[in-house]
């Protein structure tokens, strides 16, 4: 089976693979102090590579089945320039996200699944160049308008080589808000011919993605690339999900699926009127395999979606606690 076949058979048979939720939002929640930091979480991929295996753990834990790697604001340059690393070293620790994601994954099934025919993927977080800027440009993209194809394609060959080379199980673009950054993408991705991928998008509204472009052309820039197993939508409200899916599905190739992690939706003065798991439902008919959290989606909102779509918790029965 390929990675493609793989991915297709399970979410055929199982119904939709459940992602992981805020890795931040957790860890923050354990005690780490991440404000203000231009690596964000990707700092304690030096300094406390532990609490990252703990996150990825108690989202095992909750019911996730695909793991995301604590990567989304990891780079090459970010590394050399924040942590006085080689380019060497900056490069083992990108790949290292990869490592402790996979090294929990084996420990959870050693724990919880030893006999179970249920498989876990390994996502490789790849963000979009704004996340290294850290000025917020990553929910406009407006740095895109200065850049071309292929300066985006040259910031992002080395991170998804890294990824590549630690054997991620396949590559999550995440929070793209550029139509640009994600053809850059779908390009560079072609000289990884043997992996695949999904491309999610950070949108403004039910409409379009945060450069202002129509999800629909978003969507078109996806069905160029044979490697991608799922384009869609994440750090959105739930509630703009099911109008910005309803705008594309005559366009989602039959090869594809929809991948969607929105974030809890609060607002300043309101909670949104449903939550993630009540909206999963809609979501599934209109083809989404793949559903998680973003921002302020913990462990708990994974349980409540498993539960939602999947009947009672089996996992979370047995209160194995990580190290």
């Amino acid at each position: 089976f390929s990675m493609g076949s793989r991915l297709k058979h399970y979410m055929n048979d199982n119904g939709p693979l459940i992602l992981d939720g805020g890795l931040a939002t957790q860890l923050e929640a354990q005690g780490v102090h991440l404000q203000g930091d231009p690596l964000w979480s990707a700092r304690l991929l030096h300094t406390n590579p532990q609490a990252i295996k703990d996150v990825h753990y108690r989202f095992l834990l909750s019911g996730a089945d695909v793991i995301t790697t604590a990567t989304y604001q990891a780079s090459i340059t970010g590394f050399i320039n924040h942590l006085n690393m080689s380019c060497e070293g900056a490069r083992e620790l990108l790949m290292s996200g990869v490592h402790l994601a996979k090294e929990t994954v084996e420990r959870f099934v050693s724990d919880c699944h030893p006999t179970a025919q249920r498989y876990f993927l390994v996502a490789g977080s790849v963000g979009p160049y704004g996340a290294f800027l850290h000025n917020g440009s990553e929910y406009t993209g407006a740095y895109a308008k200065e850049m071309s194809i292929e300066e985006l394609k040259g910031w992002h060959r080395p991170h998804i080589d890294c990824l590549v080379a630690a054997g991620v199980d396949l590559i999550a673009f995440e929070t793209i808000p550029s139509i640009k950054e994600a053809e850059a993408l779908v390009e560079v991705l072609k000289e990884f011919p043997n992996s695949k991928a999904w491309l999610s998008f950070s949108c403004k509204d039910g409409r379009c993605i945060s450069d202002g472009s129509p999800f629909t052309d978003a969507v078109q820039i996806a069905n160029k690339s044979t490697q991608l197993v799922a384009v869609g939508v994440n750090c959105c409200s739930p509630a703009v999900v099911e109008p910005l899916l309803d705008s594309a599905r005559s366009l989602l190739c039959p090869d594809m699926s929809w991948v969607v992690y929105p974030n809890s939706g609060e607002e300043w003065d309101r909670k949104t009127s449903a939550s993630i798991p009540e909206l999963s439902h809609t979501w599934i008919k209109q083809g989404a395999a793949m559903i998680g959290g973003c921002c302020r989606i913990g462990p708990a909102d994974i349980a409540d979606l498993k539960q939602q779509l999947r009947g009672s918790l089996t996992s979370a029965a047995s209160p194995v606690r990580p190290d």
